[in-house]
């Protein structure tokens, strides 16, 4: 498999020689779905809650007598058919939301967005991406000068000037190999990393 590897003005200078297993793979929709929703699931903080008849604040009192007055017959204001009273089945804040993804299923998953982004050709290789200052405005028109907009930058170590630079660009996101998610990989238009980070992938995934 060859990749397009790019100047630092956005044209190919040249192809590069990549895994197959990585970037060759088949496209499996159903598998990286399920990627995408463990990811998200594994995220959640499971925090929220909500109170069930015993939790919320009520009184014990009959709220009317049981015949004579036509209405329904009621016993608690904490009923949940009452406005104020309790969740049948209320969320609880220890509630788990995590899947179980093998390893294996997540390399493949990877693999298969990897290779459509360059089925796409929304994936590219620079040899390396630095600038002399930490400058959103240097960055920003850097970018722009290669031909994006809206791109995830994947680098093998973390230029500090680059990352700072980055920070406030609302369509661009600079990560290390580490940190590269499989949502980030789908929702950025472009996909930008580094020759080190090629290798990282590589050893990572392959």
């Amino acid at each position: 498999m060859e990749l397009k590897l790019i100047n630092e003005q956005g044209q190919e200078a040249s192809r590069l020689e990549a895994s197959d297993t990585l970037f060759g793979r088949e496209y499996n929709e159903a598998l990286i779905h399920q990627v995408l929703v463990a990811y998200q699931a594994n995220g959640r903080s499971g925090n929220r809650g909500q109170k069930d008849r015993q939790d919320v604040r009520h009184t014990t009192k009959k709220p009317w007598r049981q015949k004579g007055t036509g209405r329904a017959r009621a016993g608690m204001s904490s009923s949940p058919i009452w406005r104020g009273g309790g969740r049948v089945f209320p969320s609880s804040p220890d509630e788990n939301f995590s899947h179980k993804l093998n390893r294996k299923m997540y390399r493949a998953g990877m693999a298969s967005i990897l290779s459509q982004l360059v089925r796409e050709d929304r994936l590219a290789v620079v040899d390396r991406i630095t600038i002399e200052a930490p400058k959103t405005k240097l960055f920003a028109s850097k970018i722009k000068g290669m031909g994006y907009d809206s791109v995830l930058v994947i680098t093998d170590v973390l230029d500090e000037n680059v990352f700072l630079a980055s920070r406030n660009l609302p369509n661009i996101l600079v990560v290390e190999v580490q940190q590269a998610d499989p949502i980030s990989l789908v929702q950025f238009r472009k996909v930008l990393m580094t020759k080190g980070a090629l290798a990282k992938f590589e050893e990572i995934l392959g």
